[in-house]
C-alpha cells in the first residue's frame, strides 16, 4: 500500500480564510482592491509594529523589483546581495540591467558575511563602480546579523532591502524581521508559513513609500480622469480574494511559528546524539526563527560515508520529501559571469545541507516515519 505523501512544506488553512473569501465573492470585490486588501495590510501593520504600513502585491520577487526602482536602481548600476537564496531574491536585478554582485554567507546564521560584504564594496569602489544598493535576506527564517550589517550599509549610504520573505515572524533583539530596512520584502507562497496562494508585500517605514508602491503596483496611473501614464508601472497588487486568506491565515500565523519550532526542536531531538549531523538553530540569543525550514548539515567523514544525498534518497524511499539548500547564486549557470566575494562558506553549505519536512500541519505519525527513516539509514 502506498504511503501518503510528507511534504516540505505544505498549505496549512486555519478555518476562517473561506469567511473572508465568501464575503468578498458576496460583495462582488473580485478585484486587485478592496475591503481584504485593506484589512490585510492593516493586519500585517499590526503585527509588524514599529509604526511601518504595508503594501499587499502580487508576490515577494514583484515587492523586490519595485523596492529596487524606488532605491533609484537602473541600467549599469551594482547591487551588493547575498549568494545564498533563491532566484526569487536576484532576478529583479536583472529586470532593471542592473549587475548583481554576489556575496558570501557566515557559517552562524548561514546569512550574508559582513567581512565579505565589506570586501566586495571596497573591491568594487577601488574599480570605480560603488554599488547604489544592498539586498539581504533571512534565510530559512534565520535573522542575519542585523546590526553589523546595517551599520555598514549606513556608512556607505547603500539602501537596504531586505527580503523577509522566509522570515514572517522572526525577531532580531524583539523587532520582526523585515522593518529593518529602507523597504522589507514579505512573501506569502503557498509554501511559506502563512500562505495567500500566491502573494507578497513591501513594508515600508512611511506612508509616501507606501502610497508609491501602490502607484507603481497599478500601472502607474496618474491622477486624472482618464488613463494617464507618465511613468512605467506594473500589475502587481494583490486580489481582494487572495488577501481574504491572508486575513484568515493571519488569525493562525503565532500558531504556525510555534508548530514549526516543535518541528525544529523535534530534529534537535532527533540528532543530538548523532556524530556528524547537526540541526540548524539560532546562534544565541538575540536570534529568533521561526524555523520556516528546518534544516540540517551532514559531514560524511563523521557520519562514517552518509551523506546529505543519502538521508535525501532515503526519505524519498518513503515518500517524504526533503530538499538541498538552495544552490547559491554564483554558481548557478544565469549568474556564474557576476563578481562573487567569498571564502566558499556557502559552497559548503549547499554541498552538505538538506532542508527537512517541516510544515505546521505535519502530525505525530508523520514525525514518527521520519523518525523511522532516518533511524533504519543510520543504522
Amino acid at each position: 500500500m502506498s504511503k501518503d505523501k510528507i511534504w516540505l512544506s505544505s498549505p496549512h488553512m486555519g478555518g476562517t480564510e473561506r469567511d473572508f473569501v465568501k464575503e468578498a465573492f458576496d460583495t462582488n470585490w473580485v478585484a486587485p482592491l478592496g475591503p481584504n486588501v485593506n484589512g490585510f495590510e492593516k493586519d500585517l501593520e499590526n503585527y509588524q509594529g514599529q509604526n511601518v504600513h504595508v503594501a499587499a502585491l502580487s508576490s515577494g520577487t514583484a515587492a523586490i523589483h519595485l523596492a529596487l526602482i524606488q532605491a533609484g536602481v537602473g541600467p549599469g548600476d551594482e547591487v551588493l546581495c547575498q549568494s545564498f537564496t533563491f532566484c526569487g531574491t536576484t532576478n529583479p536585478i536583472l529586470y532593471l540591467g542592473a549587475t548583481p554582485i554576489m556575496v558570501d554567507s557566515e557559517p552562524d546564521t548561514w546569512n550574508i558575511c559582513p567581512q565579505s560584504l565589506k570586501e566586495a564594496y571596497q573591491d568594487r569602489v577601488r574599480q570605480g563602480k560603488t554599488p547604489k544598493a544592498l539586498l539581504t535576506v533571512h534565510l530559512y527564517g534565520m535573522p542575519y546579523k542585523v546590526d553589523e550589517v546595517h551599520a555598514f550599509a549606513k556608512a556607505n549610504q547603500l539602501a537596504i532591502i531586505e527580503d523577509s520573505a522566509e522570515a514572517l515572524g522572526s525577531t532580531y533583539k524583539g523587532r520582526k524581521c523585515g522593518t529593518f530596512g529602507d523597504y522589507g520584502i514579505l512573501s506569502f507562497n503557498g509554501n511559506k508559513i502563512i500562505t495567500t496562494s500566491g502573494g507578497g508585500a513591501m513594508v515600508v517605514p512611511t506612508k509616501e513609500q507606501k502610497d508609491k508602491t501602490v502607484f507603481l503596483a497599478t500601472q502607474a496611473r496618474d491622477n486624472a480622469p482618464h488613463y494617464q501614464h507618465s511613468e512605467v508601472g506594473y500589475n502587481y497588487r494583490m486580489s481582494n480574494i487572495s488577501a481574504g486568506i491572508g486575513r484568515g491565515q493571519m488569525q493562525v500565523l503565532d500558531k504556525h511559528i510555534a508548530l514549526r519550532r516543535g518541528m525544529n526542536a523535534f530534529y534537535v531531538h532527533l540528532f543530538e546524539s548523532i556524530e556528524g549531523i547537526t540541526v540548524h538553530i539560532e546562534p544565541g540569543p538575540d536570534y529568533y526563527s521561526n524555523h520556516w525550514l528546518s534544516a540540517i548539515l551532514v559531514d560524511p567523514v563523521k557520519t562514517g560515508g552518509i551523506t546529505r544525498e543519502d538521508i535525501r534518497l532515503a526519505l524519498e524511499d518513503e515518500n517524504i520529501e526533503s530538499r538541498p539548500l538552495w544552490k547559491p547564486m554564483h554558481l548557478q549557470p544565469l549568474y556564474s559571469d557576476y563578481p562573487y566575494y567569498g571564502s566558499g562558506v556557502c559552497e559548503g553549505l549547499f554541498e552538505q545541507g538538506l532542508c527537512l519536512p517541516s510544515g505546521s500541519n505535519l502530525t505525530q505519525a508523520d514525525q514518527k516515519r521520519i523518525k523511522n527513516c532516518i533511524e533504519r539509514l543510520l543504522r
